[in-house]
């Protein structure tokens, strides 16, 4: 009874064995015959993630100056729509007009974070310049309409105050 229990135990251990070698050495002459020359550490794929860096060309608009006055503009817009609702923007159309820049930038500077982060023109090679030109599109787009809206019509403050009244 115990011997039965002994060949009952080891022996599908033995058949898992040797079928799992014969699947590992078929793999390997797979790997052995394949045309791709073995290189130490994993083969290097051009056009993916083991490609090197390449590092931007020092400018001004980026770095250090960029991040001080994403940082300006962003203290900048309290005080300012503060201003513009104790004041009244038909009295103050410049105090109007640089508020609408103000968020329309900052709200720009946002985005193109975002698809910068999440849609890089080297991992996105198609979406990630489209997304980009339609965020500058739209951003043109909104200033215009800001514009028209601030000079032709009543203007931003007078609108969200006219809202947060209503």
């Amino acid at each position: 009874m115990a011997s039965s229990m002994l060949l009952r135990s080891t022996l599908p251990r033995t058949f898992a064995s040797a079928t799992g070698r014969n699947v590992l050495r078929s793999a390997l002459q797979v790997r052995a015959s394949s045309t791709a020359q073995y290189v130490p550490g994993g083969p290097i794929i051009k056009g993916t993630v083991n490609d090197p860096v390449e590092f931007p060309h020092p400018s001004k608009i980026h770095g250090s100056y960029h991040w001080a006055f994403e940082r300006l503009l962003a203290a900048s817009l309290v005080p300012m729509t503060a201003a513009a609702f104790v004041t009244s923007g038909s009295s103050y159309p410049v105090l109007d007009g640089l508020l609408g820049l103000s968020l329309v930038m900052h709200s720009h500077i946002g985005f193109d974070s975002m698809v910068v982060d999440y849609v890089h023109q080297r991992k996105f090679p198609i979406i990630g310049p489209i997304l980009t030109w339609t965020l500058r599109t739209a951003t043109v787009g909104v200033l215009v309409g800001v514009y028209q809206f601030n000079t032709n019509d009543i203007g931003l403050t007078e609108l969200i105050a006219k809202v947060w009244t209503a």
